[in-house]
């Protein structure tokens, strides 16, 4: 007979349940902290405004045309291209782990379902032996 695994046999087979945000958290460098608060802000409708303001203080005041221009069109996009892929890498790194994470965990469910599917298969099997034996005890009773 197969031997039933008990919630014992699960806990020592699987790893404790981890937080892989805290993780993730603590593997980040003071860099990749700044690239991705820069990464989360970047991606705002806020930014956006301050963005559309940039473009529109030209239209309003001619003169700060040539700074504007340079500040708009090239300094942003060389400072904040970069710096946003790094941050995207780093985000695609969490995302990484939080799948990982999620394969272990359903792989940990499966195990324990698959226990409990035994344990009820081998009490169907005790109970139908016990059904049997009391059949039996009645049939020499009567």
């Amino acid at each position: 007979m197969d031997k039933i695994r008990t919630l014992a046999d699960l806990r020592r087979e699987f790893a404790p349940i981890t937080n892989v945000n805290e993780i993730h958290r603590q593997r980040l460098t003071t860099s990749d902290k700044v690239a991705l608060f820069i990464t989360k802000r970047v991606g705002t409708m806020g930014f956006f405004y301050a963005c559309a303001v940039l473009v529109t203080v030209p239209l309003i005041f001619p003169t700060t045309l040539p700074v504007v221009q340079y500040i708009s069109s090239g300094y942003l996009q060389l400072i904040f291209l970069p710096l946003i892929m790094v941050g995207q890498n780093l985000q695609g790194r969490h995302a990484e782990l939080r799948a990982q994470h999620d394969y272990e965990t359903n792989v940990k469910a499966e195990k324990e379902i698959e226990s409990i599917l035994l344990h009820l298969e081998k009490q169907d099997e005790m109970m139908l032996d016990i059904l049997k034996r009391i059949e039996t005890l009645e049939k020499k009773h009567l």
